[in-house]
């Protein structure tokens, strides 16, 4: 007679193996979707509003500098940007 555990236990780790695979391509795909997301947001200033023009220059230069961000001859949006990936928003 033939030992099939062998042979089950390969066939049950290869598909293991392929669904963590899948798994992580999936998630893959997810953060780089969130990552265009994140990024279109602060492509103009019209879609960041609420975190760059709205946000109150003074206030947003002090907080930039606190954090050790460049804010010599750099648009608002960049500096906002730096500092919301900075605080963890990405």
């Amino acid at each position: 007679m033939t030992d099939n555990s062998k042979r089950r236990f390969l066939s049950k780790y290869f598909l293991h193996q392929v669904g963590r695979c899948l798994r992580g391509f999936e998630g893959g795909i997810e953060e780089a979707c969130q990552k265009e997301e994140f990024d279109r947001f602060f492509e103009s200033y019209e879609s960041s509003y609420a975190l760059t023009l709205a946000y109150p220059d003074d206030i947003l230069i002090e907080t930039a500098r606190k954090y050790g961000i460049e804010t010599e001859n750099r648009p608002k949006k960049d500096i906002v940007k730096e500092l919301f990936i900075k605080k963890g928003g990405f």
